[in-house]
C-alpha cells in the first residue's frame, strides 16, 4: 500500500475515516467544562435564579488531539499488518499443521507459535479444517480437525518436551487423517532444523498421501552446541562438546557446574577453532568438588541438548583402606601396608581411612561412607560382627579386595567367606618346605579376566605368597598367575559384589610388585570395576530389579525441574529417552541414575528439503515475517486518550486542588514519623538481654580430668599388667611389674613410673607400650568388644606378653593334652588376628637388646618364648638379626614372668624361681629388660647390631 510493505485485514473499516469531520464539528461545540471558583455570596443567588450557561467553542489543539484518538482506532481496527506474509496453504484443502517440540525447539519457541498462529489465521479465514500435531508428544494426542479457536487453544496448551522428535508417527497420523477430507491437503512442518534419522520416511509418506503443498519452515540457525560426555578424570572433569558441522568459524562458550542444591560450584571455557565441530572442556577443581557436580550446562544455550548429567557412577570412587598394621605408617611409611596402596589409588579415588586401630570400629566406620571398594591389608581375623557386616556390604555391590601377609597367612583361610578362594595354612616362601627354586615371574594376564587389557610386568618377581587349596573352579578365578600356575590374584563374585585377593603383601616384602607401575595399572583397573554404593543401575538384567523413580528431570531449557505427572519410573532395561523418561536424575538423594539425552554418537546436522514433485516452499521464524499493528497502535490511543484526561482536569482546575491536599497530607505524614520515633525510643532494647546460657561452664569437669590423666600418663612411661579378677594373681602381677620397674631404673636410663593395672574392657591402651597378661584358667573369656580393643592396640604397635604360668605342667603337655590356662589362651586369641609364632630364634634382635640371652626364663625356666615368626627375603638364616623392622605384637610365654620380677614392699622377692635359684631370676630380670628396650627402641637395637657386620666390611 503506497510502495509500503503494508496491509489491512479488514480494510472496509478505514472508511471510518470518513466521519472525521463530523467528529471535528462535535468536538468544536462541546468544549471542556469551565473552570469553577467558589464564592460563598453566591450560593445564595443560585438558589434564587438559575442562569442556564452555554458553552463556547473548543480549543483547536484539544480538537486535533481528540481527531487524532479517532483516527488510530479506526486504523488499528482495519487490522493493519505490516511486511504482510504471503498466503502458504494451497486454495483448496486443509490445513495439515506439524510442529516441532523436541528439545532442540525450546529456544525459538515463541516464534514457532508465533508462525504456527498466522498459519491457523489464514486457513480460517478461508474456511478451511485444520489438522494440528507435535512431534514430541503422545501418539493418542488428539489432531483433529479444528476450528480456529480449538487449534488455537491447542497450541497455546503445547510447550517443547526434552526429548527427540518422531516425525514419522506424526506425519502418518496426519495423512491418514487429511486424507478422509477427500481433497489434497497443505503439509507444513515447523521444523527444529536437525535432521532425524526417519525424515526420508516422513516426507515419502506425506508424498504418498498426495499433498498439495509441502512447507517446510525452519529457524535460522541451528541449537549453538551439544554435550555428550562428561568423564571424572584423575586431575579433571573433562566435558565433550559438538557444535554443527556448519558452524565452521572459531566460538567461545562458557560452561557452568553445578551441584545438586543447584549452586554454581565451577566454571570453565570451551573453544572451537576453525573448521573444528568436536572440542573438549576441563573443569580444573579439586576431586571433592568434582565429586558434587550434578549439571553441568553451556550458558546461553537454553537447551536441554547442552546439559550433561552426572549421578554417582560418574563421580570419583570411593575407596576405605584398613591396615593390619596401623603402627608402622608413622614410624616406617615405607613399610606400611597401606604405603604403596595409598601412592596408587590417591590420583583417582577418594581415599577413606579410619581413625581407630580396633577393626569393629575401624570397618564400621569405613562403611559408614558408602565406599565402592575397601582394600583389607594383612587382615586375618575380623571379630564376627564386622564379618557379616562386611559380606552385607559385599553382597549388595561393594567390592573387597584383599591382601595377603603374615596375619593372613597363620589364619584360617579355609572357610572364610570373605576370600575368593580357600587357602593353605601358611604361605610358600623361597627356601621354605613348599619353597621356589627361585623367583618366578608372572605369566600372562588371562584373555577373560579384568587385566585382559593389561600388559603382564615382566620385571615383578614374586619370592613368597599364599598358596591356594586347589579345587575345580580355581582357574577360572585366577585372574593373574605366576609361571609356574600359582595364582597371584584371585577374585570372584559374592552376590551383586566382588571378592578379590592378593597372594602377597602390598608392600615389598614378598615381592617387588608394588614398586611397579603394573601395581597401580591393576589397582586402577579394580576400582573402574567397582561400583559407588546406593548407584541405581538402569540396565540391570535381573528380573527382581525394581523401577527407579523420577527424582528431578529436564525441561526443555536444561532446568532441573520436579518431575510432572506424566513423569514414570525407569524400568530394568529401558532404552533412551522418552516422554514418560525424560533425561533427569532417578532415585532418590542419597543415590541416583543419570538419564542423559545425547549418546557420544549424537551430532548435529541440518535437516535436508525433501524432494517433491511440486517443489518444496520454505519459510523462517522471527524476524522479516509479518507484524500485527494492531497493538501499536490501540496503544497510541490510550496514551493519547490519557493526555486528553490530564488537559481537560488542567482546565477544569482540579490539579489545583490535588496539590493543595499533597501539602495537607505531607504535614500529616512528618507528625505521624515523629509519632512513631518517640515510640521507637521508648521500646526496650532487645540487646539488654542475656542469655542465661551463655555462663561458662563449671571447671573440674569429666572431659577436663580425662585430659589430665591422658597428660600424666604420655609425661611418664609406666608398665601395665591386665587386672585379671583374681586377687592373688594381681597382687603378684603388680608385684612383678614393681620389680622389674626397680631393676629398670637401677641398670638402664629408663625411670618408669608406678605400675598401672589395667582394665580392658574401659581404660585406655594406647598408653602403655607393653601390656602384661596373666592368663587366668577361670576367668572369664573378654567379650568381642573387649577382644577388638585388643586387637586395636595391637594393631597401631601395642605389644601384648601373655604368661600362662603353667610351665610346671609341662609333663601334662608332652602327653598330648592342653593345660587349661592354654586352653583359655586358645579360645582368646581365636578371635585376634595373631600372625604365625616361632619361638624366639638365635639371631632375634630380643636375644641382643641389651643383654645377651641364650633362653628367657622367669620363675620357671624350660618353656619357649613365642614372637611374630619372620624370614628374610632371601631366605638367609645367618644374618645377624632376622627381624630388622617393626616389633611382634604379641609375646607368649609359660615361664610366670611376673612371679621372678615380684618384689615385697621392702624389696624381697616374694616367690621362688626354680630350678636355678637367684641365678635364674637375675636373667629373669634380664629377659624383662631386653623385653622393655626392644619394645621402645627396637629397629634402633635392630641396627646397631648390625654394626660389627659394617665394620669388618669397611675394614675389608
Amino acid at each position: 500500500m503506497f510502495g509500503l510493505p503494508l496491509a489491512f485485514t479488514a480494510p472496509a473499516l478505514l472508511a471510518g475515516l470518513a466521519a472525521l469531520p463530523v467528529i471535528w464539528w462535535l468536538l468544536r461545540a462541546t468544549p471542556p467544562r469551565p473552570k469553577e471558583e467558589i464564592f460563598p455570596p453566591l450560593r445564595i443567588l443560585a438558589r434564587v435564579l438559575k442562569t442556564e450557561e452555554t458553552p463556547q467553542k473548543s480549543p483547536w489543539w484539544l480538537t486535533a488531539l481528540r481527531l487524532l484518538i479517532a483516527a488510530f482506532v479506526i486504523l488499528a481496527l482495519a487490522g493493519p499488518l505490516w511486511n504482510p506474509r504471503e498466503p502458504v496453504i494451497s486454495e483448496s484443502g486443509a490445513l495439515v499443521l506439524a510442529i516441532d517440540n523436541g528439545w532442540a525447539s525450546a529456544r525459538d519457541w515463541d516464534e514457532r507459535v508465533e508462525t504456527a498462529s498466522g498459519l491457523i489465521d489464514e486457513a480460517a479465514k478461508a474456511e478451511r479444517p485444520i489438522f494440528l500435531a507435535f512431534t514430541a508428544e503422545p501418539a493418542n494426542s488428539e489432531i483433529g480437525p479444528f476450528n480456529e479457536e480449538e487449534a488455537l487453544q491447542r497450541l497455546a496448551a503445547a510447550r517443547p518436551y526434552p526429548v527427540p522428535v518422531d516425525r514419522t508417527a506424526t506425519f502418518e497420523r496426519l495423512a491418514t487423517a487429511a486424507s478422509e477430507t477427500g481433497e489434497a491437503a497443505s503439509f507444513v512442518l515447523l521444523s527444529d532444523g536437525l535432521a532425524s534419522a526417519d525424515d526420508a520416511d516422513a516426507f515419502a509418506t506425506i508424498a504418498e498421501a498426495g499433498a498439495a503443498r509441502i512447507v517446510l519452515g525452519k529457524p535460522d540457525r541451528l541449537p549453538a552446541l551439544i554435550a555428550t560426555a562428561a568423564e571424572n578424570e584423575a586431575d579433571a572433569m573433562v566435558v565433550t562438546l559438538r557444535r554443527a558441522d556448519e558452524n565452521d568459524g572459531p566460538e567461545l562458550f562458557t560452561l557452568g557446574a553445578y551441584d545438586g542444591r543447584g549452586r554454581r560450584i565451577a566454571e570453565t571455557e570451551a573453544l572451537f577453532r576453525m573448521d573444528e565441530s568436536e572440542t573438549q572442556a576441563s573443569f580444573g577443581v579439586p576431586f571433592e568438588l568434582r565429586n558434587d557436580i550434578v549439571r553441568i550446562a553451556v550458558d546461553g544455550a537454553e537447551q536441554a541438548g547442552a546439559v550433561r548429567l552426572l549421578d554417582d557412577d560418574a563421580r570419583r570412587r570411593r575407596v576405605g583402606l584398613v591396615g593390619g598394621r596401623g603402627a608402622d605408617a608413622s614410624s616406617q611409611p615405607l613399610l606400611s601396608p597401606l604405603f604403596y596402596i595409598r601412592r596408587a589409588l590417591a590420583p583417582f579415588a577418594d581415599l577413606v581411612e579410619p581413625t581407630s586401630g580396633d577393626l569393629s570400629e575401624a570397618v564400621p566406620t569405613v562403611l559408614e561412607q558408602k565406599p565402592a571398594m575397601i582394600v583389607l591389608a594383612d587382615v586375618g581375623v575380623l571379630p564376627e560382627t564386622v564379618e557379616r557386616g562386611l559380606l552385607r556390604w559385599v553382597r549388595n555391590g561393594g567390592m573387597l579386595v584383599r591382601f595377603a601377609g603374615p596375619r593372613l597367612a597363620g589364619a584360617d583361610g579355609n572357610g572364610d567367606p570373605l576370600l575368593p578362594v580357600a587357602l593353605r595354612s601358611g604361605e610358600r616362601a623361597l627356601g621354605g618346605a613348599l619353597s621356589f627354586t627361585e623367583p618366578q615371574p608372572v605369566a600372562d594376564f588371562p584373555v577373560n579376566g579384568p587385566f585382559a587389557n593389561l600388559i603382564p610386568p615382566r620385571d615383578v618377581k614374586v619370592e613368597r605368597q599364599v598358596l591356594a587349596q586347589p579345587a575345580p573352579e580355581l582357574a577360572a578365578r585366577s585372574w593373574a598367575t605366576l609361571e609356574d600356575g600359582t595364582p597371584l590374584v584371585t577374585g570372584r563374585t559374592e552376590g551383586e559384589g566382588t571378592l578379590v585377593l592378593f597372594h602377597i603383601t602390598p608392600e615389598a616384602s614378598w615381592s617387588n610388585l608394588p614398586l611397579s607401575g603394573s601395581f597401580v595399572d591393576m589397582l586402577r583397573q579394580l576400582t573402574r570395576l567397582s561400583r559407588n554404593q546406593g548407584r541405581l543401575d538402569a540396565n540391570a538384567e535381573t528380573a527382581q530389579a525394581a523401577a527407579i523413580p523420577p527424582w528431578r528431570v529436564l525441561d526443555a531449557s536444561g532446568a532441573l525441574v520436579t518431575p510432572g505427572p506424566e513423569a514414570r519410573p525407569l524400568e530394568p532395561g529401558a532404552d533412551g529417552v522418552t516422554l514418560a523418561n525424560p533425561p533427569g536424575l532417578y532415585g532418590n538423594e542419597e543415590a541416583v541414575f543419570a538419564l542423559n539425552l545425547m549418546t557420544a554418537d549424537d551430532r548435529l546436522a541440518t535437516i535436508e528439503t525433501p524432494a517433491f514433485t511440486g517443489g518444496v516452499r520454505q519459510i523462517g521464524y522471527g524476524a522479516g515475517e509479518q507484524v500485527d499493528l494492531r497493538g501499536p497502535l490501540f496503544a497510541i490511543a490510550l496514551v493519547l486518550l490519557a493526555i486528553d484526561t490530564l488537559v481537560n482536569l488542567w482546565l477544569a482546575g482540579a490539579l489545583s486542588s490535588l496539590r493543595r491536599n499533597r501539602r495537607m497530607g505531607r504535614h500529616a505524614a512528618a507528625a505521624s514519623a515523629i509519632l512513631v520515633l518517640a515510640l521507637a525510643m521508648g521500646a526496650p532494647s532487645p540487646l539488654l538481654a542475656q542469655d542465661a546460657t551463655d555462663q561458662p561452664p563449671p571447671s573440674g569437669s569429666s572431659s577436663e580430668i580425662a585430659d589430665t590423666e591422658a597428660v600424666e600418663a604420655l609425661t611418664r612411661t609406666r608398665l601395665a599388667y591386665v587386672l585379671t579378677g583374681d586377687a592373688e594373681t594381681d597382687r603378684i602381677s603388680r608385684a612383678g611389674m614393681r620389680g622389674l620397674s626397680a631393676w629398670l631404673i637401677g641398670r638402664t636410663a629408663m625411670e618408669p613410673g608406678e605400675p598401672r593395672g589395667v582394665d580392658i574392657e574401659t581404660d585406655e591402651l594406647a598408653f602403655y607400650p607393653l601390656l602384661y597378661w596373666p592368663v587366668v584358667a577361670e576367668a572369664p573369656t573378654p567379650s568381642p568388644a573387649t577382644l577388638a580393643r585388643i586387637d586395636a592396640y595391637m594393631t597401631n604397635g601395642g605389644t601384648v606378653l601373655f604368661d600362662t604360668r603353667d610351665e610346671f605342667s609341662r609333663n601334662l603337655r608332652r602327653s598330648g593334652t592342653l593345660t587349661p590356662a592354654t586352653r583359655k589362651l586358645r579360645e582368646i586369641l581365636a578371635t585376634l588376628n595373631v600372625p604365625p609364632l616361632e619361638p624366639v630364634p638365635a639371631d632375634h634382635v630380643l636375644t641382643k637388646s641389651f643383654y645377651i640371652l641364650p633362653s628367657f626364663p622367669g620363675r620357671y625356666a624350660n618353656g619357649p618364648l613365642w614372637v611374630e615368626a619372620v624370614m628374610t627375603a632371601d631366605g638367609n638364616a645367618s644374618r645377624p638379626v632376622r627381624r630388622a623392622d617393626g616389633v611382634s605384637p604379641i609375646l607368649i610365654t609359660s615361664n610366670d614372668l611376673a612371679g621372678a620380677w615380684a618384689i615385697s614392699e621392702r624389696g624381697r622377692p616374694l616367690l621362688p624361681v626354680v630350678p636355678g635359684g637367684e641365678r635364674q631370676r637375675e636373667y629373669a630380670y634380664r629377659v624383662g629388660t631386653n623385653i622393655m628396650m626392644y619394645m621402645l627402641t627396637g629397629n634402633y637395637k635392630a641396627d646397631q647390631v648390625h654394626v660389627p657386620t659394617l665394620l669388618e666390611r669397611l675394614g675389608q
